[in-house]
């Protein structure tokens, strides 16, 4: 009778030690995602120069390839005024505390779970209770009583994690909080890129302004001589027509410009964690920034370790892939363990005396027998991997392809600004042999008016190509992940 009893006592132990050295392995281990098997984003490669400059006037920027880039990038455009703004945003900006409280619930969730499924949960308890009894209720003649009882005890419950379910759900949550951790990184890098683009439109819509004002100046001047020579038969009404329609449409585009730049002072006040009409805030000009000479560039296997974007989705494809072994893990048997010890008396005097101790050991081991449920949810959780999983190549491809689109920009922006730049010198060579035969008699007044409106259209463009180059380079930055780096993670 012993060896029987010993023999099932030991098969036992070993189905046991079966169910837990299985369980601890329900669902597959994440696999981090393989890198894009590219190593350039276009399909021809860009010049490390981004472009031959016909004049030596034109600035040139060199693409080249590094492992890192630093995390203060945005200190490459040479401008205090927009580092301290920055600062200010970094620190002041509502949407980044929103993301940073929302970083801070995903880890306190997990530690809190970590907390309930690691450890035993031990609790005390103390009551007092007043009962009356009838005897009459089990067959007895008696007459009702009445009595106090108290309880004191402390109880230790704990489920055993056989199946591994409860450590799969801990990863989830970690990966949960990972993405949240990426998403701050997201936030920080779209604010910083957002402030530095609404400081060049500014600056840009600036310098527009002052050129747009001397245009309207050449073009009431050119009014004012034209009606002087309708009144000496040199002209004809039409003339004045045509220049006064010139002249209003010049000046219809002021308060565009004007409503432009406030709407960046309005901008940049709240990126920064102000009110609108709040003051101090910096004035910003295209003079007050440096285009970086050099833009860093991440091949694509770093790439995807560098884009707060890319890691967030890996992060999610860790959390589908950990609550598909929490599907798997309840296929198992769960063992559950509680223990209850204290005291029970009818008087509190006697509540910790002799013989008032009770206690209780409670083991159980439960087993899914028939649960139609259980294998749907495995494979919905399967099919919600797959969709995460689908996800993070969508997002990898969109992120080579935004890095293509800005390789382009830099690329096809910077011959722009060198045409513009060209045809710049050449207008104002023109403008300077203008004045110079206006000096000397061999040009009339009306001819130097139209070349100095010439020069100032052209500079207009060239304004734009200027503030486009900058962007370009933000744009960049961005795309490289702003410094972002897994080793680095805030």
């Amino acid at each position: 009778m012993n060896k029987i009893k010993k023999s099932w006592i030991q098969t036992g132990i070993k189905l046991f030690f079966v169910i837990f050295l299985t369980g601890c392995t329900a669902g597959p281990d994440f696999q981090q995602p393989s890198p894009p098997d590219t190593d350039h984003y276009i399909s021809d490669s860009i010049s490390a120069k981004t472009v031959s400059a016909p004049t030596e006037s034109v600035d040139m920027q060199y693409v080249f390839e590094t492992e890192k880039i630093h995390q203060d990038w945005w200190s490459e455009l040479g401008s205090d005024k927009l580092n301290t703004l920055i600062h200010e945003a970094l620190d002041q900006n509502p949407t980044l505390h929103a993301a940073q409280a929302t970083l801070r619930e995903a880890q306190e969730i997990y530690a809190a779970r970590s907390g309930a499924t690691r450890y035993p949960q031990v609790g005390g308890n103390l009551s007092a209770q007043r009962q009356r009894f009838n005897p009459a209720a089990t067959g007895q003649s008696d007459g009702a009583r009445e009595f106090s009882l108290y309880n004191a005890g402390i109880g230790v419950r704990y489920t055993f994690d056989l199946a591994g379910g409860n450590r799969r759900a801990l990863e989830a949550l970690a990966a949960r909080s990972d993405y949240q951790q990426f998403q701050l990184h997201g936030a920080r890098l779209t604010l910083t890129a957002r402030i530095i683009t609404t400081a060049v439109t500014q600056g840009a819509l600036s310098m527009q302004m002052e050129t747009l004002k001397k245009i309207l100046a050449s073009q009431e001047s050119q009014l004012e001589l034209t009606r002087k020579r309708i009144r000496l038969g040199q002209a004809e009404p039409d003339d004045e027509s045509a220049l006064q329609t010139q002249l209003e449409q010049t000046r219809a585009a002021m308060p565009l410009l004007r409503l432009q730049r406030q709407q960046t002072e309005h901008l940049l006040a709240v990126l920064a964690g102000r009110a609108p009409g709040a003051g101090n805030m910096p004035s910003f000009s295209l003079e007050d920034f440096t285009l970086p000479p050099d833009l860093p560039k991440l091949v694509p296997s770093e790439l995807v370790r560098a884009r707060p974007d890319i890691l967030g989705a890996e992060a999610l494809m860790h959390v589908a892939n950990a609550e598909y072994g929490v599907a798997v893990s309840r296929l198992y048997p769960q063992l559950n363990l509680s223990a209850d010890i204290g005291s029970q008396a009818l008087t509190t005097g006697a509540l910790f005396g002799s013989g008032s101790a009770a206690w209780s050991l409670v083991s159980q081991l439960t087993q899914p027998l028939f649960n139609p449920g259980l294998p749907a949810e495995k494979r919905a959780a399967l099919a919600a991997f797959d969709a995460a999983a689908a996800n993070y190549q969508a997002v990898v491809l969109e992120s080579l392809r935004n890095v293509a689109d800005v390789l382009r920009a830099v690329e096809n922006d910077t011959e722009r600004y060198a045409a513009l730049s060209a045809a710049d010198a050449a207008s104002q060579n023109l403008l300077n042999s203008m004045e110079h035969r206006y000096a000397l008699g061999a040009a009339g007044y009306y001819d130097l008016l139209i070349a100095q409106e010439h020069s100032q259209q052209t500079r207009l463009a060239l304004i734009d190509a200027q503030a486009r180059r900058l962007i370009n380079s933000v744009s960049f930055y961005q795309a490289m992940g702003g410094g972002f780096f897994m080793g680095n993670a805030p």
